[in-house]
């Protein structure tokens, strides 16, 4: 069967170059005319896991009482904030702001009502608000106000007077949110039962309806976010101002990952170039290898844009992965290329390029499987980006495996006579050769070192942790990082949690109750309305009400004395206020009820509708978490939060939620410990057995997935030694590591099984693979090692770690291999030999 088929191959690719050359251009021109589609994106969304109940929940809340969809822009003025010239200033700043068609509204210290600039009575209240801009009003009193009112000190205005904020709302996009609506629903439903025929096609239409048209807001919003920061650059010159908000975020985030994909692609291709240039020094070697992995690319980037899948962050260092694993392959082929001019001297092209790839297929199409599942292996993650890379990554394989088998050879026999290269000093024939030297002469000391690397590593692995801030994800001199950092510091935490809490389920069924025995008391109905009548929301809802108010009081003040609270804000703070305007009396329900009727829209807006729901049965908490907290752990905090709820206040479990980004980043990270363990649990299950199958042997298969086990875990004990936490990124490295890092021992290996029929002696075969092989081992290892170190150029820090770690743990596993690897295979002997 292989024979018939190696026939056909030869008969195909090696005795009709041109046409196999002409069908794979073909094949990459027609993808690659897609590429034009290819987009990126960053959104929220995109980095949430699949299926989360809680993202539908916080989409319900934030359609409830507003979402995260506004940017901040913090104000620093050279000269006092309330002199006129600032106050001219920030105004014109506002004005430009709100001429952006898709700026709904800005909140700031100019528009926001005051109450105690002077102290304003209910009844004045009523009758209009006061601003900043309004005739006569007193800057000192608007001073003192910004910097003691429970609502906008640490805000508005940091707690020194000497930074305030701008809010810049963006309108609803309802059209976003009904295509999200339409495509979510459709998949909600599949998870419970079968779509029909119907409802397949209506998802397929929901699903292009919706990434068409989110492309178009994120072009639209990278135009809206350009012109804000223009805007922002014409007042520079008065004040020093920082750029915040998950759009922005989401804008730069693009940006960073189209920075790296421009960079990575270039830096790594011109490093590869110098890598062949240096080492191999004729220019087939460097233009047909060269050719492969651009057009391994080009496929990509056609297929991604043909097929709609857009690049994260996750997935943005793709091109660099497919080219270094695309030359891995070529470099393997040529290493066994120029071995075969000593072993069949005189032969011509066709049986040089025949004799290259009959060696080297199987353990080439081994070593592409592996990184394959490898790959795929991260489909078990519940994190959407994750699972697209590694459909991204298992798709390019196999077309870097079909060009190296098609492109590569048919390009090779277009050259009529063969090119050995040789080197002028050679550094990796004396790096191999010191490493099989090493085995032969130091075995127990190679045993121990991998035992003591393997002792840290396990330590390591134990102190790993998910808890990371999503501040550090940034470099200090990005502009999201220092934003993040001014409000952090100054205007009361950056990322929003949200706590909402239900009425208790018992005061619906004794109001039914109520009700019911009002209906069977004729004299009820008339006592009832009265007292309706007068009590109004206060008489008839669960919260908003002179019994719940201390209760609410309480709950808020617990909030804020959170060691990692930044602002609150609820209910409890508009109680304030309003008390504040009732003469600093406390609030009975006839005040509630007139409070509620009478105050003006605007105070309304600002102070009841973000807070508490309209029929008053439910409140939400809006509290801001500081993120550059160095102490912040996310889920023990949640898990506080919601144990202090039901034992001090009395609260029951189903009425308490939290939600908002703080929340779903919160579960994002959770799932990574278990996403690390089954995704190197179904790793090493897969490779096993791919092992077993080719090796034939039980023994051999273990033997040779121990350096890349230590490999990998030197990596995550290391991280974990060093305190750097797993994250989006970081946990594809594990998988990864051992799905690359194998592809070395299964030529290392299939090299070895042949060596040692030749004479049976095991020390003889190790060095003569060390000699052969173990060259092009070195060629590869350097090659990946260096290409991920290009990797640090990113702006993103988890895509550094993924780059120097991976690259660290290639170099272990290429270490491993040329001596532990060799070292078991010498002591148990699993080969057979004739």
């Amino acid at each position: 069967m292989r024979q018939s088929i190696f026939k056909l191959y030869e008969r195909i690719v090696l005795k009709r170059p041109i046409l196999t050359i002409a069908i794979m251009l073909i094949l990459v021109a027609l993808v690659g005319s897609y590429s034009q589609h290819f987009r990126l994106d960053a959104s929220a969304d995109a980095l949430l896991l699949e299926n989360d109940q809680d993202l539908k929940y916080y989409r319900a809340i934030s359609a409830k009482y507003g979402s995260d969809d506004f940017l901040v822009i913090t104000y620093s003025p050279k000269t006092d904030l309330y002199a006129p010239e600032t106050l001219d200033d920030l105004r014109s700043l506002r004005d430009k702001l709100l001429k952006i068609d898709r700026v709904a509204s800005i909140f700031s210290i100019l528009d926001v009502p005051l109450i105690d600039s002077p102290r304003m009575t209910l009844g004045e209240l009523s009758n209009g608000v006061r601003t900043l801009e309004t005739p006569g009003t007193d800057v000192e009193l608007v001073r003192k106000e910004f910097k003691t009112s429970p609502y906008y000190s640490n805000l508005l205005v940091s707690p020194d007077g000497s930074t305030t904020a701008l809010q810049v709302i963006f309108k609803r996009d309802e059209t976003y949110h009904r295509l999200l609506q339409e495509r979510n629903s459709l998949r909600e439903k599949m998870l419970l039962a079968p779509l029909s025929a119907e409802e397949t096609v209506k998802l397929d239409l929901a699903v292009k309806a919706f990434d068409e048209y989110r492309g178009e807001q994120a072009e639209q919003e990278a135009i809206d976010i350009a012109k804000v920061r223009s805007i922002m650059n014409q007042h520079r010159d008065n004040a020093q101002l920082f750029l915040g908000g998950v759009p922005m975020i989401v804008a730069d985030m693009i940006d960073f990952i189209r920075h790296d994909l421009a960079s990575f692609g270039i830096g790594v291709l011109i490093f590869l170039v110098s890598m062949l240039i240096l080492i191999f020094r004729k220019p087939r070697w460097v233009i047909l290898p060269m050719f492969c992995c651009a057009a391994s690319v080009l496929f990509m980037f056609g297929f991604l844009g043909w097929i709609g899948w857009k690049v994260t962050v996750v997935s943005s260092n793709f091109t660099s992965l497919l080219l270094i694993i695309t030359l891995s392959l070529c470099v393997h082929l040529i290493v066994r290329y120029n071995e075969l001019f000593d072993e069949i001297p005189g032969a011509d092209q066709l049986t040089m390029v025949r004799e290259m790839v009959r060696t080297k297929a199987v353990p080439s199409i081994y070593t592409a499987l592996t990184t394959i599942v490898a790959f795929t292996s991260l489909l078990t993650s519940d994190i959407r980006p994750v699972i697209d890379f590694g459909w991204m990554m298992a798709i390019g394989i196999s077309f870097a495996l079909l060009l190296s088998f098609a492109l590569f050879p048919a390009g090779l026999m277009l050259f009529k006579r063969p090119v050995q290269f040789t080197a002028h000093f050679d550094i990796t024939g004396i790096i191999t050769r010191s490493c099989a030297r090493w085995v032969e002469h130091n075995a127990k000391l190679t045993s121990a070192v991998f035992v003591g690397i393997t002792v840290l590593s396990i330590i390591g692995i134990s102190k790993l942790t998910v808890e990371n801030r999503f501040i550090d994800y940034f470099k200090p001199t990005t502009e999201i990082y220092q934003g993040m950092e001014l409000i952090d510091q100054q205007l009361g935490g950056t990322t929003p949690l949200d706590l909402i809490l239900d009425a208790d389920p018992e005061f619906f069924t004794s109001k039914e109750e109520d009700q019911g025995l009002a209906e069977d008391d004729p004299f009820a109905d008339d006592f009832f309305a009265d007292e309706d009548a007068d009590a109004g929301l206060s008489g008839s809802s669960y919260w908003y009400n002179s019994y719940q108010i201390p209760e609410m009081k309480k709950i808020h003040s617990y909030l804020d004395q959170l060691p990692e609270s930044g602002k609150v804000l609820s209910m409890a703070t508009t109680m304030d206020m309003m008390q504040m305007v009732n003469e600093d009396q406390p609030l009975d329900n006839i005040s509630l009820a007139v409070i509620h009727k009478k105050l003006p829209d605007e105070i309304a807006t600002a102070l009841f509708h973000p807070y508490m729901s309209e029929d008053g049965n439910q409140l939400r908490f809006s509290l801001r978490v500081i993120d550059s907290d160095p102490h912040l752990q996310r889920n023990k905090l949640l898990q506080k939060i919601r144990l202090d709820l039901t034992e001090k206040f009395g609260l029951k479990d189903e009425q308490i939620h939290l939600t908002g980004m703080f929340v779903l980043y919160n579960n994002v990270l959770q799932s990574l410990f278990s996403s690390q363990i089954m995704t190197i649990g179904v790793v090493f299950l897969v490779i096993m057995g791919m092992f077993v199958i080719q090796f034939r042997s039980l023994r051999l298969a273990v033997i040779a997935i121990i350096p890349n086990l230590i490999s990998a875990g030197t990596v995550l004990g290391l991280m974990g030694l060093l305190g750097i936490p797993l994250d989006i990124m970081t946990i594809t490295i594990a998988a990864i590591t051992i799905g690359i890092a194998v592809d070395d021992t299964i030529h290392y290996v299939h090299r070895f099984t042949e060596e040692i029929e030749v004479d049976g002696d095991y020390l003889a075969a190790m060095k003569r693979c060390h000699d052969s092989v173990g060259r092009a081992m070195y060629y590869t290892s350097i090659t990946i090692i260096i290409g991920f170190s290009i990797l640090s150029l990113s702006n993103f820090n988890p895509t550094i770690y993924f780059g120097l770690f991976t690259g660290l743990a290639m170099l272990v596993a290429m270490f491993a291999n040329l001596t532990l690897l060799a070292l078991l295979l010498l002591k148990f002997k699993p080969a057979k030999t004739n």
